[in-house]
């Protein structure tokens, strides 16, 4: 069953309470403020992620499974798989668990 938001909260603020809540609001990425301020009121607090490294990660995966496809397709056509592509497929699945340790150590230092 779906809920409706049928209860209404108001309050008053000043000019520079009013920039503060825009400013903070800004940093996490909201543009409505009634989100903005429901959220803070019920978690009190925002998280706003940098994702660069996980689109960075994504990338390097989306590699090493083109290059595993490749590595499967001249296996079954030639019955032979060359050390080297192993190694390079190696080398980018350890930059991947180097780039998701980092990540994982700064998400476990979040309160």
């Amino acid at each position: 069953m779906k809920e409706y938001r049928t209860k209404q909260i108001n309050f008053r603020v000043t000019e520079s309470e009013y920039a503060r809540i825009s400013e903070r609001m800004q940093e996490a990425g909201v543009n409505h403020p009634s989100a903005y301020l429901r959220k803070m009121a019920m978690d009190g607090y925002i998280l706003k992620l940098d994702l660069g490294d996980l689109q960075e990660i994504q990338r390097l995966a989306r590699i090493n499974s083109n290059n595993i496809n490749q590595i499967a397709k001249h296996a079954n056509e030639t019955g032979a798989v060359y050390k080297s592509d192993v190694e390079e497929l190696t080398a980018g699945q350890k930059e991947i668990q180097k780039l998701l340790r980092g990540i994982f150590s700064e998400l476990a230092k979040i309160q």
